[in-house]
């Protein structure tokens, strides 16, 4: 996850500590259709100014989402400003410590799942080919560089985005986490050949390819190990 996302993430989970804001935030979702400060105010029996600051609080830290509606059937002048509303805000709010991200996974998985289901092809072979496409993205993500020694340095942006940990140890990258980890205890094979799918994919498309993905399980780290092509690589360019 971008330090930005993790920070956005933090604060909207920790706006909801507040037991106030907590109460707030769960009435407006219990509602079917947005609410207005002083239906907020009326259902939890707080002060008008207390409700206004704290919906605006939450809107702020993107739990919540405004519009404005005239309130009654007057309009023109004299009929008064436009009611701010709040309804829940469509987009998800979630931390993980350390980074996990089994909405990726679950999303490669379906996606093999529907192509195999209208294809007939081995739902393996076609996760691989998922992850590949996922990997192709990864490397996108890094560009092109005159050096491998750029090249690495943004794979390393890029993989911690990613939330994998990356380290660079004696000539080779370790992923220090596994954004799959639980699904990796369960289904080592399955998912472990889609990360190495992901990553190798990853390596290959690298301008220039200087890195190749491994697969070396090792207890507390991630399955797939970078390491420098030796053809590629300048010498340095890993630590």
């Amino acid at each position: 996850m971008a330090e930005a996302d993790f920070d956005r993430a933090v604060a909207g989970i920790g706006s909801l500590a507040e037991p106030v804001r907590r109460e707030l935030y769960r009435y407006v979702c219990s509602r079917d259709e947005p609410v207005g400060r002083e239906e907020a105010a009326a259902a939890t029996g707080l002060p008008h100014h207390r409700v206004k600051f704290h919906l605006d609080r939450l809107a702020a830290d993107g739990l919540l989402e405004v519009d404005y509606q005239r309130l009654g059937e007057r309009t023109g002048p004299g009929a008064g400003r436009p009611a701010k509303r709040y309804r829940r805000s469509g987009a998800e709010v979630a931390v993980s410590l350390p980074a996990r991200d089994y909405e990726l996974a679950g999303r490669l998985l379906a996606a093999a799942v529907d192509a195999a289901a209208r294809s007939g092809e081995p739902v393996l072979e076609v996760l691989h080919e998922v992850a590949a496409r996922e990997g192709r993205g990864l490397a996108t993500r890094v560009g092109a560089a005159l050096t491998t020694e750029e090249i690495v340095a943004r794979v390393m942006v890029v993989l911690a985005e990613a939330g994998f940990e990356p380290r660079e140890v004696e000539q080779r990258i370790t992923l220090g986490n596994c954004p799959f980890h639980v699904l990796a205890q369960e289904h080592t094979e399955l998912v472990c050949g889609m990360n190495h799918a992901m990553l190798d994919s990853m390596a290959q498309h690298l301008e220039p390819p200087c890195l190749e993905a491994c697969l070396e399980p090792a207890p507390g780290r991630c399955c797939v190990v970078l390491r420098a092509r030796e053809r590629h690589v300048d010498p340095g360019a890993l630590r």
